[in-house]
Formats: structure tokens, C-alpha cells, sequence
């Protein structure tokens, strides 16, 4: 892949920049930049990433060899019109836009090769937990070279399309999830007399070390949670009061929520 253009200069398109200048997948001169507004926001971006933007030059589109759209779902429709009549004919495709189908995609950009992932904003430090979905013009030299972009970033799981929906509820908005977590027990530990600044190392670290225990024992979360949980103990008052207030079914409304989002947004196009 020698070059590769994003349509969108959001939050997640610039995560995605940084983790694959960060991590040397291209060099930055081979990375642009497009936005149908905000040129302010592009002049941000090159100055950051050493990028370079693209404003109304329409006919560099036929250069790149990988498009990726990241723009609000509400924009897809505008942004395919814009940009399918200077696609070259064996363009890829990557939307890493929230619900919206490869279908849809198809019908707006032609019958090219097309995939869609899902990412999520830990890509900046090359964290992210990422899914993605071809369809059947993708050849198996770019599926390879897309998957190293997204492995460099983080993982990432190939799915079948429609599993992208829970995907997105899952690790694409899952970051959310963790710091309202954190926040939570920020201000529970502040009201009880920890100092806040105390209280967030402490909190951070504690779930930096948990995920590493199960990333690196391979342990099934129960057997290291029974481990943790002596009876009559501290963890054990905790996790009562847990499971008093219904804690994994307010988790499973919160993912099917999310999910049942991505789906009505897809639903739209």
C-alpha cells in the first residue's frame, strides 16, 4: 500500500493517523487528509502528523490506493456523491463509520473492493481492539495489507458483517464504558476521603493490572475473580452489592443499547 487518503478528520480518523505515523506502517508523506469543512481542522492535522491535506483537489482521489472513510454517518450519502466520480476503478474502500453497511457502500461507490471496521480511539497509543468485514472484491493481497494498518494499531478480529454491530457495541464504544468506570469509582473513593489524584493512579493501575492478568495468565475472569474473593471478605461485600443491583444484566442492556443504535443507523441508508 503506497498511499492511502481519509475522508473524514474526526476523532477516530485522527487516532487512527497517529497510531500508524506513530508506529511507521507509512510514512507521512504518504498519508492524507480530506474534509468536506473545517480547513482549520486540516491545517491542525498536517501540522501535528506531518500529513499533507487534500481540500478541492478531487483528482488526487485517483492516486491513493486505499480510501478510508471516517466521516458521521449522517454525511455518508453527501460524501459518497462527492467523492465516487474520481475513484479509480480498483480503489479500496475501508469505512470505519459507525452502522452504516458495505452494501450501501456498494450501491454508493460502485462494485469495488470494500471492508468495514470498526476501531476504537485507543488506536492513538496502538491499543485498539478492532473489527473488520470484507466483501468478496478484496483481493487477499489488500485484506493482508489492511489488517497489518489495523494490526498496527492494536487487533483485530475478522468478522462476519452483521457481528460488526455487536463489535461496535462492544470495543468500538467500549473505551466509553471504562471511563465512566473510572469516574465512577474516582468519586466514590474522593467522597470517602481519598485524595483524587491518589485515588486515579491507584484506580488505574488497578485495571491496567487486572487486564494483564488476563491477558497474561490466560485464566478465565471467574477463576481469577474467586481468587481475588475470600468468604466473608472485603471483595466479597463488594461483589454482593454488585450483584444486589443487577450488575451484569445493566452491562448487557448497555451493549445491546449500543448495538441496536448501530443497527438503526445502518438501517437509514
Amino acid at each position: 500500500m503506497k498511499k492511502i487518503l481519509f475522508v473524514g478528520a474526526g476523532q477516530m480518523a485522527e487516532a487512527i493517523i497517529a497510531g500508524i505515523v506513530n508506529k511507521r506502517v507509512l510514512y507521512e508523506e504518504n498519508v492524507y487528509v480530506m474534509n468536506r469543512s473545517d480547513k482549520d481542522r486540516l491545517d491542525e492535522l498536517e501540522s501535528r502528523y506531518g500529513i499533507t491535506k487534500v481540500c478541492e483537489d478531487r483528482d488526487f482521489i485517483k492516486n491513493v490506493d486505499l480510501v478510508v472513510l471516517a466521516t458521521k454517518p449522517k454525511d455518508v450519502e453527501k460524501v459518497m456523491q462527492d467523492i465516487a466520480p474520481y475513484l479509480g476503478e480498483d480503489t479500496t474502500v475501508l469505512s470505519v463509520i459507525a452502522g452504516i453497511s458495505i452494501e450501501t457502500f456498494e450501491n454508493g461507490l460502485g462494485k469495488r473492493p470494500i471492508a468495514r471496521s470498526m476501531p476504537n480511539t485507543s488506536a492513538t497509543i496502538g491499543k485498539a481492539a478492532s473489527g473488520i468485514a470484507f466483501n468478496k472484491a478484496v483481493s487477499d493481497k489488500m485484506k493482508q495489507s489492511i489488517l497489518s494498518l489495523l494490526n498496527a494499531i492494536g487487533i483485530v478480529k475478522v468478522v462476519e458483517e452483521d457481528d460488526l454491530h455487536a463489535v461496535t457495541a462492544l470495543s468500538g464504544s467500549g473505551p466509553a464504558y471504562i471511563y465512566y468506570l473510572v469516574e465512577a469509582m474516582e468519586e466514590a473513593a474522593v467522597a470517602q476521603g481519598l485524595d483524587a489524584a491518589d485515588a486515579r493512579e491507584l484506580i488505574v493501575q488497578t485495571i491496567y493490572g487486572a487486564a494483564s492478568m488476563l491477558q497474561k495468565t490466560g485464566e478465565e475472569p471467574s477463576v481469577l475473580r474467586t481468587n481475588v474473593t475470600s468468604p466473608g471478605g472485603t471483595t466479597a461485600a463488594g461483589l454482593r452489592s454488585l450483584e444486589d443491583h443487577n450488575f451484569k444484566t445493566i452491562i448487557s442492556d448497555c451493549l445491546i443499547s449500543a448495538e441496536n443504535r448501530s443497527r438503526q443507523l445502518g438501517s437509514r441508508k
